[in-house]
């Protein structure tokens, strides 16, 4: 694979899109008395300069009265990844190791506990963890803080150091600490690291008509996946397949040509994303080309605060083109693509380089997709102690450039039964158990939805 078409997406550590080249541009001055562009240039350059020097009295002084010795390269590193890290939440720098992880994890398959996470606040902040892995069958929860690792805290170590310390052989113990919304006292996981082999995508019958289908992220093998359910799905139900439940809950996004192609599974034509950068010529756009293997089957989409980037893409591009209902909670709003540049020494940057925007032009950075029928997964309140979109992220860029989503016209294809949809689950309702789609609130009444929903031409206009 040529990295320069190693296009992604992601809520925490899957990111990018092409490499996008350089340029120069001349500064304008406005007014009688401004500097003339060419000194103002000069005055700039002049500045870059004085601040180098500055970068290098400090590399110095470091090396020389520095406590204990410190490699050149970690100094270097460091400011590296404090450079890229200081201008939004997904930019960084991924040293060798670090660049050929993410290689491997975009593959579906990485070692460790199987957790996606995110820096938040000094602490490792649990964005979700992984169906069928060590953390989630131990009970890891999205919004989890992990305060330290084998007793030793996580403050002090940059987000790739901590990943790095989480992940090692299989069958190696380790020990997280970790902070929880609502529970005083910190709660301790003692895991054991596995090959995690993700099946990016999942899917059962409920009933004898409606198919399942789970996207847990945007791998290389999602699109084939979500093929291989269809196929499936069709010759369980004996070809009687009457619905769609598409579930991207807690998915913290991938690999952006995935979910364009995802999105053209469901989409007869039109557009499924494009994006804008910083310059023009750099914009580009993804359609879909006699696509739809259902043929406008009824479809609704689960998400909630863990979907993020490539599954709000295809969630916003279903949404737009009314081809599907959106059932559940606000996406992550992360609307961000970064561009992963190759480095010397065979590290990489991850650099922050252009927006996305849906069919219709909404730009979904901070905002999040907004379901077309609220549906909580549980009676409380959302936590309040840690941030769960990306608006609450410091350092998260503005939205900008996209239509505001109360300029678009309303909806008229939501069925009547969504205006029972509780919002919230009974009180009596059971625990939830991820073995138990019964006891999935959000699941069921999805499952309501697209059973109401008629079967008619739902392909793109």
């Amino acid at each position: 694979m040529k990295l320069r078409s190693f296009l992604m997406v992601g809520a925490a550590f899957v990111a990018g899109a092409v490499a996008l080249p350089m340029a120069e541009h001349t500064a304008l001055s406005w007014g009688f008395d401004l500097m003339p562009a060419a000194n103002a240039a000069e005055s700039n350059r002049a500045e870059t300069y004085q601040l180098l020097n500055l970068f290098s009295d400090v590399f110095e002084r470091v090396r020389a009265d520095y406590v204990e010795p410190v490699k050149d390269k970690d100094l270097v590193e460091n400011a590296i990844n404090g450079m890229l890290t200081g201008l939004d939440p997904h930019s960084s720098y991924m040293n060798a190791k670090s660049f050929s992880d993410m290689q491997v994890q975009t593959k579906g398959e990485f070692g460790g506990l199987g957790l996606e996470v995110t820096g938040e606040a000094g602490f490792v902040k649990v964005i979700s963890p992984i169906d069928d892995t060590p953390a989630q069958r131990a009970g890891m929860k999205t919004g989890d803080l992990i305060t330290s690792i084998d007793g030793k805290s996580v403050q002090g170590l940059s987000l790739n150091e901590a990943v790095e310390k989480m992940r090692g052989k299989a069958d190696t113990a380790i020990l997280l600490t970790v902070k929880r919304e609502g529970i005083d006292k910190p709660l301790e996981f003692n895991l054991k690291r596995e090959v995690i082999k993700v099946p990016s995508v999942k899917s059962h019958l409920e009933g004898d008509d409606v198919g399942y289908i789970r996207i847990s992220s945007f791998t290389e093998q999602s699109d084939i996946g979500v093929r291989k359910a269809l196929d499936e799905l069709r010759a369980k139900s004996n070809h009687k397949l009457a619905g769609i439940v598409l579930d991207l809950r807690n998915d913290p996004g991938g690999l952006l040509d995935q979910a364009v192609a995802v999105g053209q599974d469901f989409i007869h034509d039109g557009e499924i994303v494009s994006t804008r950068a910083r310059h023009t010529e750099d914009n580009q756009r993804w359609d879909a080309h006699a696509g739809d293997l259902t043929g406008g089957m009824p479809l609704v989409v689960l998400i909630n605060s863990g979907s993020a980037s490539a599954s709000e893409i295809v969630a916003g591009a279903l949404q737009d083109h009314r081809r599907a209902v959106v059932v559940g909670t606000r996406s992550f709003g992360k609307g961000s693509v970064q561009t992963v540049i190759p480095l010397p020494g065979d590290g990489a940057m991850r650099l922050t380089t252009a927006r996305y925007y849906t069919p219709s032009g909404r730009s979904i950075q901070g905002l999040g997709v907004d379901p077309d029928i609220e549906v909580r997964d549980s009676r409380e309140e959302p936590a309040k102690f840690v941030p769960d979109h990306e608006a609450d992220l410091k350092g998260a860029i503005e939205n900008k450039g996209g239509v505001a989503q109360a300029t678009l016209p309303p909806r008229t294809d939501i069925p009547a039964i969504a205006k029972d949809i509780p919002k919230i689950p009974p009180e009596n309702q059971p625990a939830f158990d991820a073995a138990k789609p019964e006891t999935d609130f959000q699941l069921q009444q999805a499952l309501k939805v697209v059973r109401a929903m008629e079967t008619t031409d739902h392909a793109a206009k």
